[in-house]
């Protein structure tokens, strides 16, 4: 399938002002996107590569109008170059327009100095979606949910073929991406966390119950789990929570960009939609510039709502997932009563319902309010 993915609209339209940055998991699709944008496969320069390695360094650059460098942040001075080149390129009559693409070390490593201050747009790139597929049933969400959002087994549409790309890429992440960017000793504990994680999803995570099943220290599995979001196989979510609804300040949830990593099918619907809402949050913050946060809701009296959106630090909706067709959720009633402007959702994986129920509260198959996102 020959897809337009979402971020490309906003790519060109920033890279008319500056360069642009596209950060993102590996395989999620940039390199297809930044080789569409640069129409001339010429204009795409990839680092790993020994010849455009050459070219970059000795700045034989393409002679078209868009200039793309992929894993150009594997270059020890690469900061200082694309200032350099960007710079210079400025002061000429028609400015090329240069596009930069990487996985983990491009979002870690921009943060390690201000000489690109000002100099670009940086955007994240997430897997697929309901909203990016245009999907309009439960049954199509199925299949996403079965084959994962990544473009390579989605549009393989095998089963098979999907668990096994899923367990290369789990092992290539932590062999050959992690090395790049930090020194572990035990690669092997490491990466038995990956594999005990997804049985974690869903829960408020708790370091010390992992510390004692893995016989590692706190301080190690803290780290770990750092190293595991900057490489974009997991992201945590934060609790939300004030005074005056008496809720957990401290544990996080985590879920998997992968989410056909967990097995029980109810999780791993939940995790999805985690992935749907990071996914518009991010886009809404890289590229509108709002001020939006993705928590989940939690008191110390057990009551507990999937996921809350903030905007400005207020709440602006609340999404709990449900496997079927189930009564409206009190932990999801109670918030409501609280917060009565915000809108309130029931997502059903599997359930036909579609009602507003008399606390205002939204009950609807998931792929209703999923394509309302990006």
């Amino acid at each position: 399938m020959d897809l337009v993915r979402y971020v490309t609209p906003q790519v060109e339209a920033d890279l008319q002002k500056k360069m642009v940055f596209v950060g993102g998991a590996r395989q999620v699709g940039k390199t297809t996107m930044a080789r569409r944008i640069a129409g001339d496969m010429r204009a795409y320069l990839n680092w790993d590569v020994a010849e455009d390695r050459e070219r970059i360094l000795k700045r034989e650059l393409p002679t078209g109008n868009v200039w793309v460098f992929d894993e150009i942040h594997k270059y020890r001075a690469w900061r200082n170059y694309l200032k350099g080149v960007y710079d210079a390129d400025r002061n000429t009559k028609k400015p090329h327009r240069i596009l930069v693409t990487g996985s983990a070390r491009l979002d870690y490593y921009r943060y390690g100095g201000d000489s690109l201050q000002g100099r670009y747009h940086y955007l994240r790139m997430h897997p697929l979606s309901v909203g990016e597929l245009k999907m309009t049933s439960n049954d199509h969400f199925g299949q996403l949910l079965q084959l994962g959002g990544f473009p390579e087994p989605f549009f393989g549409q095998s089963e098979l073929e999907a668990r096994r790309w899923s367990r290369e890429y789990r092992s290539r992440l932590v062999r050959d991406e992690l090395t790049t960017i930090e020194h572990v000793h035990d690669l092997g504990q490491l990466e038995l966390l990956m594999l005990r994680l997804p049985d974690l999803v869903g829960s408020p995570l708790s370091v010390n119950a992992v510390r004692e099943d893995l016989q590692i220290s706190h301080k190690t599995v803290s780290r770990w789990l750092e190293i595991l979001e900057r490489l974009y196989a997991i992201f945590r979510v934060p609790p939300f929570g004030t005074p005056r609804i008496r809720a957990v300040k401290k544990e996080q949830k985590h879920y998997h960009l992968d989410w056909t990593v967990v097995a029980d099918m109810a999780l791993r619907f939940e995790n999805a939609v985690a992935c749907h809402l990071l996914k518009w949050v991010h886009f809404e913050q890289d590229a509108r510039a709002r001020d939006l946060e993705l928590r989940y809701f939690r008191d110390v009296d057990g009551r507990e709502v999937d996921f809350v959106i903030l905007e400005n630090r207020k709440p602006i909706q609340l999404i709990e997932c449900k496997w079927k067709d189930a009564t409206v959720s009190p932990s999801l009633k109670y918030m409501k009563e609280r917060f009565p402007a915000c809108e309130a959702w029931q997502l059903l994986a599997t359930g036909k319902k579609d009602f507003v129920s008399p606390d205002g509260i939204r009950v609807c198959p998931a792929v209703v309010f999923l394509r309302t996102l990006t």
